[in-house]
């Protein structure tokens, strides 16, 4: 397999198996990386870094403290998995697993914007605009420096009155644990799509929805 080849869903399960630390997630593999302290956390991000440029592949590494928030993706390939980010979260976990970090899955979440639509390629292009965004695919905008949520134009012919939303993205290892706190707190739960989405719905009517990457990354 070539490096840059993208990955299908059941290639990407495969490499997951040995990959414990790592999860998928918005078309990338995504791990959070908790060390003993913050000097080992800034010594994993450099080591990081050095991998990275060897391998000319390059993640996103969010450092916050003591843990390290880690995405990768291959912007070249559409941003789709490949074979480069598997090879290079094996070698991550490696260097993880030296400086005596662990792994905490718990911790991932990724938010997208979502806004109900009936034609959403009549309102796309002014919300490209006004956020400097690019297409993703075909009824989603994405940040193209990676730090703002992505736009999803989620298309219904009976859009909420309310229609934004927030589609919450956690791995599906974890999805049951923050389904059972978001109900505890007062929401009512739709499980019609799951384990796509689940949609919560608080107490004044606002809507969310729990996504695992058995929606959309999955089809």
């Amino acid at each position: 397999m070539a490096a840059n080849d993208v990955l299908t869903r059941a290639q990407i399960d495969a490499e997951l198996a040995s990959l414990p630390h790592w999860r998928y997630r918005l078309g990338g593999l995504a791990a959070v990386l908790k060390c003993p302290t913050s000097a080992a956390a800034l010594e994993l991000f450099a080591t990081i870094g050095a991998m990275a440029q060897a391998a000319n592949h390059h993640p996103d590494v969010d450092w916050r403290y003591d843990t390290l928030f880690v995405t990768l993706t291959s912007h070249d390939a559409g941003s789709k998995v490949t074979a480069r980010d598997a090879a290079l979260a094996t070698a991550i976990s490696a260097a993880a697993v030296r400086a005596g970090a662990t792994a905490h899955p718990e911790l991932l979440r990724a938010v997208e914007i979502a806004l109900d639509s009936d034609d959403y390629a009549a309102i796309a292009p002014v919300w490209a605009a006004a956020l400097g965004f690019k297409a993703g695919e075909s009824d989603d905008l994405l940040d193209p420096s990676g730090r703002l949520p992505n736009i999803w134009f989620q298309e219904t012919q009976t859009p909420n009155p309310n229609r934004f939303h927030f589609d919450i993205h956690v791995p599906a290892s974890e999805a049951q644990g923050v389904l059972a706190a978001v109900e505890a707190a007062g929401a009512t739960l739709d499980h019609a799509n799951a384990p796509a989405f689940v949609i919560a719905t608080d107490a004044q009517g606002n809507r969310l929805c729990i996504c695992t990457e058995e929606g959309r990354d999955g089809a």
